[in-house]
Formats: structure tokens, sequence, C-alpha cells
């Protein structure tokens, strides 16, 4: 028998990494102890009611296969967009104006104009308009950007959007 030193892992293994892989080929659990444990894991969970446990030999490996009688449906966690009233659209839109820098908040009122009153150029437009994109979750396409040159413009635009009357 040849000794630990001529064998091609005597170079490669210390005696710890050799014990710790003898062990577990040694604590290799059998089917049974796997199926148990899937099955103490899931009762344990209380997410699966198991039903059936099948055990496939195939000649390369075993498989276990659980099939379950039933499954918790999934549950939704996240809520719908608080609801828009024209009030509540007017408040948000004329906030997020009045915190841009360029704009003057005591110049502003939904009539006014952004170039004529306001005196934005054509960037701060587009600025103010992707402003409202962030601040009511939706992309405005640019061929409708360039129609909202107002803030009631723009008011009028999203509660069209989300679908608010009042």
């Amino acid at each position: 028998m040849p000794s630990w030193d001529s064998s091609p892992f005597g170079k490669c293994l210390t005696w710890w990494q050799a014990g710790q892989i003898r062990r577990f080929a040694e604590a290799k659990p059998s089917m049974d102890q796997i199926r148990d444990r899937v099955l103490t894991v899931c009762r344990a969970y209380d997410k699966v009611t198991a039903d059936k446990v099948f055990i496939f030999n195939t000649s390369f490996n075993s498989f276990v296969c659980v099939f379950f009688q039933r499954v918790i449906s999934p549950k939704r966690l996240y809520s719908s967009k608080p609801p828009l009233t024209l009030d509540f659209i007017q408040g948000r839109v004329l906030l997020v104006l009045k915190l841009y820098d360029k704009v003057d908040p005591n110049k502003l009122t939904l009539d006014s104009h952004f170039m004529n009153d306001l005196g934005l150029d054509s960037l701060d437009h587009v600025e103010v308009i992707m402003a409202m994109e962030d601040e009511f979750g939706f992309e405005i396409p640019d061929t409708d950007a360039e129609k909202l040159i107002r803030p009631a413009d723009i008011v009028r635009y999203i509660a069209d959007k989300e679908d608010v009357y009042d």
C-alpha cells in the first residue's frame, strides 16, 4: 500500500483537510435522511404541506421529488398611488415649479407662460417637464411636452393621463 506522502494528494492536502474530506465522506446522509430533512424544514416553516414524496433512482444519481398539496399564494405587498384630484395635482405642479431655481415664485400662477412670463428658455422647459415626469411617475413624450407651455396645461395633461375628472 502506498504511503500518504507518495500519493498525488500528499503534496496538496494537509492532514486537517484530509480529515475533513474523510469525515464528510463518512457523514454523507442517506436518501431517507434527506427526505426527512426536507419534510421537517417544510413543516417547520408551514409554507407548504407535503402530500407525497417519491424517490427516483437513476444510474447516475438519486433524486428526491416532493409533491406539495398546498402552496400559499403570494401576497401583494405593494400599494396603489394615492387618489388624485385636480386641486392636489395643481398644488404639486406649483410646488415643483416654485422649487425650481429659475422660476420666480411671485410671478408664478397657473396661467403663466413659461417663456414669456417666467423667462425660461427651451432647455429650462425640458428640465421642468423632466421634473414633472419624476414627480408624477410617468414619461411625457416630446410631442406632448412641446404643447405644455403653462402650468395649467401640465395640470390638464396629468389629469387626463391619470383619469382625474372633477
